[in-house]
């Protein structure tokens, strides 16, 4: 026979008959007497199995009370002076009753002795998906859906999304999450966990942990190694309004540990599982797990819509709303309202461009780029034009520290213009590009023409690139850009 202290169960369905739900007026016996607190032998009830299943059981307060809330030893409660409690599962249960007087509360309690298992009574359709039902003898094992964003994340207590951080795909690699494993088992709502050698720990609770550690990969959070014992069981319970919660037993837990072991089940389906979870400290945590083994489909991309082939006149000027959007890369700064830095000559305007290329290898291609919306006709328009202005301060001859092999590693006094075909082409759009690259001179504004007429043959141009200093080095450089158009 099990007991209460080695297992836990489900609760389908809690029928509750409240006889005393709502009343308006406190219904108080004489016995506890109104004057005196009451005490734990005042507090009386009958327990009266279903006559066709044993297993449902109808508890009735005795004792009076205006409320009397109870709690059936199976991880559900129920608040009436009349309620209906289901035990599935063979085993002793403490049944306890709390009644609430004028003159103060006293709780008792009583055993519930289940002779027999009745296994089809935890039939429920989410409790399968979780366990595989009640065929899947060895249970259905779970784990933490690392290859997908958002398979861990935080929020507020009051929320319920990770609206303050999410992880990104495999975030937690080399942190024992990802290759611990969670078993539930129908029968005898068993739980297994299963660590493979290390679990993750919240860094609030690394002493509870002997020989907990961090590293590159845990952050301010702790891996420990660890061992689950066996024997863990599991409780499921869902409430009235739906809502639906995983209890596992101590000393067990789901995903990243951070003190509980209470997870409510956000959504569930046959092959995914997200649950929420919060600690002591008034986070909200999140997991998303998948069955051991399954592969997310390969998603197909979607076939581009084509993009018409026409030519329209591109114009901005800095001063005033051109009709392009302009999209940097890896480009350290763009400012597309900066006051001219040299007022006279062939550009008095009041606003240019700043373009500022960063330093260091992750600014090796720094660029500007208009995506118009068509394939460009060249036979219609085929020259872009700009200003542009290259400062002497901006160091051209040292070769920079990080560069690509085949590159000389300088910041080149020069403009390039590429036109790109990425519909077609994607990231390798490079690979069709063409190219025209304009010396020029420094601590002057410079009017530029690129004529790209002799690529008229093309019709699949649907990116313009704008890149100066050149690419392939991490040396930094700052430019100023005016009066783009592309014109007939």
């Amino acid at each position: 026979m099990r007991t209460l202290n080695k297992i836990q169960w489900l609760l389908p369905v809690l029928l509750i008959i409240g006889l005393g739900l709502g009343a308006c007026e406190p219904q108080v016996s004489s016995d506890p007497n109104l004057d005196e607190p009451p005490q734990s032998e005042n507090v009386t009830f009958e327990m009266t199995p279903d006559a066709e299943n044993p297993n449902i059981i109808e508890f009735v307060n005795t004792s009076g009370g205006f409320k009397a809330l109870w709690d059936f030893g199976n991880g559900s409660k129920a608040e009436g002076d009349v309620v209906t409690a289901q035990y599935p599962l063979e085993g002793e249960y403490t049944v306890q009753l709390t009644i609430f007087t004028e003159s103060g509360q006293a709780i008792n309690s009583k055993i519930v002795t289940i002779d027999e298992t009745k296994i089809w009574m935890l039939d429920d359709p989410d409790l399968n998906l979780l366990t595989g039902g009640i065929d899947n003898l060895d249970g259905k094992t779970w784990v933490v859906d690392s290859t997908q964003a958002a398979h861990m994340g935080v929020g507020p207590p009051e929320g319920d999304w990770p609206e303050w951080w999410s992880a990104p795909p495999l975030d937690k690699a080399d942190t024992g999450l990802y290759t611990d494993e969670y078993t539930f088992t129908l029968e005898g709502l068993e739980f297994d966990m299963e660590t493979n050698g290390y679990v993750f720990i919240n860094g609030a609770y690394g002493d509870d942990f002997e020989g907990a550690y961090q590293n590159d990969a845990t952050g301010d959070d702790y891996m420990a190694q660890w061992t689950s014992p066996e024997n863990l069981t599991f409780n499921f319970i869902k409430e009235d309004d739906g809502r639906m919660f995983i209890t596992v037993s101590d000393p067990g837990w789901i995903g990243f540990y951070a003190g509980t072991r209470e997870y409510e089940i956000q959504e569930i389906s046959e092959n995914h599982l997200t649950l929420r979870f919060e600690d002591p400290n008034g986070l909200a945590w999140y997991h998303t797990l998948i069955p051991k083994g399954y592969e997310h489909p390969e998603e197909e991309p979607d076939e581009p819509e084509p993009l018409p082939y026409t030519s329209e006149e591109l114009y901005d000027n800095f001063d005033e709303d051109g009709n392009v959007t302009w999209m940097t890369d890896q480009i350290a700064d763009f400012n597309p309202n900066y006051d001219n830095p040299l007022p006279r000559e062939i550009n008095t305007s009041a606003k240019v461009a700043k373009y500022e290329k960063g330093s260091g290898g992750a600014h090796f291609y720094d660029n500007l780029y208009i995506d118009p919306g068509f394939e460009i006709d060249l036979n219609q328009r085929s020259t872009i034009r700009l200003k542009v202005y290259l400062p002497s301060y901006n160091d051209y001859e040292s070769v920079a520290s990080e560069k690509e092999d085949w590159s000389d590693g300088i910041l080149k006094k020069q403009v390039s213009v590429k036109l790109h075909d990425v519909t077609g082409m994607g990231g390798n759009s490079w690979q069709t590009q063409a190219e025209i690259i304009q010396p020029v001179e420094t601590d002057a504004w410079v009017e530029l023409e690129f004529d790209f007429s002799g690529f008229s043959d093309r019709e699949d141009f649907d990116r313009i690139i704008i890149q100066i200093g050149s690419e392939a080095h991490g040396n930094p450089g700052i430019f100023f850009i005016d009066d783009f158009q592309l014109v007939e």
